[in-house]
């Protein structure tokens, strides 16, 4: 029996670290932060509190029920006898009031309730999208990072093996002491360019980890995505049409107009009567129940006459809502076709630098190696040696960031374009 608890546990703990040093993948990341990121959290729950108010709001059509109950004792002037009696009633029934026609209240109130509502969905849409944009960003940068580290680590390997031969010729009496010097200030240099590439690194899966909703990542490495050919740019009128389609952010504020509206028909509906009917049912008695029954029907027929303008106020707001909502429509196309602009140009510039800085770093490899061949058969300088160093890491890591900016960009464009 221990032997069997002994290997469960064996078990579990293998299966944890497994699991723990599995690489992440983009797809995993996005799914992590759609189930744990409050933001999305927050507006679920405000979808979900706006679908109540439209239950609050469709609760009019349904007849209104309360069970009532009173008794009164005390001297009471009754005109039948011509004098004052000592008098103890009690009752108790059952009350039901429909609205019958209201001239576009309950109806208005409901459909603002309904806009509202889409409104709220669409918010859903929106933090979802903005949360995997952010996931996406956070994702290639922090792979960005990584390889910044390791062409980091390359350079203080070459500058280490420049420093022992620099020292190796001091000994042998070719070179001087100043130039193992000098190699060693630029060793130290690169193991500085090292340390701050590490922080960068730790710093970006950190934001990782929060756009996933996380604290922190711990020690589980990214996995490299596939490496695919960059797609030719659409052209650039299609794309906004397909954005201004798409995109949610329109979407709501279409909702919220017609939410602006519902409350506009409400709004007028204050100038006109209310039509509703009442049943009671129930027992009376002149001291304690039973004594008999009673029960009564009526319409009830409400005219509003004046309300201190508050009805053409509550229709001034509605109005001036709307007109708001249209303002907004109007500047969120412009800012939507910039978007789309701005991210479209995004990867046609990062297409053309991420080939010109793979031709740069090609070149200044071949130029590092070069330069340290001469070197270390006495021919080259130690300036020589460190100045392509010091160029094919920048070759390097304008490769690296170009590749990377292609892919944020992409992701820019698919969320201007409101891709789910």
């Amino acid at each position: 029996m221990k032997k069997t608890l002994v290997f469960l546990l064996l078990s579990i703990i293998l299966t944890a670290q497994a699991h723990a040093t599995e690489p992440l993948t983009l797809a995993a990341a996005l799914a992590i932060a759609d189930k744990n990121h409050p933001q999305i959290e927050e507006a679920a729950s405000n979808l979900a509190a706006t679908e109540a108010r439209l239950g609050q709001a469709k609760a009019n059509y349904w007849p209104q029920i309360n069970l009532a109950a009173d008794w009164n004792k005390g001297d009471t002037f009754l005109t039948a006898l011509g004098g004052i009696k000592e008098t103890e009633v009690s009752t108790t029934s059952v009350v039901v009031r429909q609205n019958i026609y209201d001239f576009g209240r309950t109806a208005g109130a409901t459909a603002a309730a309904r806009g509202a509502t889409a409104a709220a969905a669409e918010g859903v849409t929106l933090s979802r999208q903005d949360v995997a944009f952010r996931v996406k960003a956070a994702w290639y940068l922090a792979l960005a990072a990584e390889k910044q580290v390791e062409a980091s680590r390359k350079t203080v390997v070459a500058r280490e093996g420049l420093s022992r031969q620099a020292e190796e010729f001091f000994r042998h009496g070719i070179r001087s002491k100043v130039e193992v010097a000098r190699t060693e200030a630029s060793l130290y240099a690169g193991k500085s360019l090292l340390i701050r590439a590490e922080n960068n690194r730790n710093l970006a899966r950190l934001e990782l980890a929060n756009a996933m909703g996380m604290t922190s990542l711990e020690d589980r490495p990214l996995a490299e995505p596939e490496i695919n050919p960059a797609p030719a740019p659409q052209d650039l009128a299609s794309l906004c049409e397909e954005a201004l389609h798409n995109r949610s952010e329109l979407k709501r504020l279409a909702s919220l107009k017609k939410s602006a509206s519902g409350s506009l028909r409400s709004a007028r509906s204050g100038y006109l009567p209310t039509l509703s009917g009442t049943a009671t049912y129930g027992e009376a008695a002149q001291s304690m129940l039973p004594e008999g029954e009673v029960w009564a029907l009526g319409v009830n027929l409400t005219l509003p006459i004046f309300s201190g303008f508050a009805t053409k106020e509550q229709v001034h707001e509605a109005n001036a809502a709307i007109r708001g909502v249209e303002a907004q429509q109007r500047n969120l196309q412009l800012q939507i076709a910039k978007e789309v602009e701005s991210a479209w140009l995004g990867i046609t510039e990062a297409q053309a630098r991420f080939g010109a800085s793979s031709k740069e770093m090609i070149a200044a490899q071949e130029s590092q190696r070069l330069a340290m061949e001469r070197y270390r058969e006495g021919l080259g300088t130690m300036i020589e040696a460190v100045d392509a160093q010091a160029q094919a890491l920048n070759a390097e890591t304008a490769q690296i960031q170009s590749g990377y900016d292609q892919r944020i960009a992409e992701a820019r464009l698919d969320r201007a374009l409101g891709k789910q």
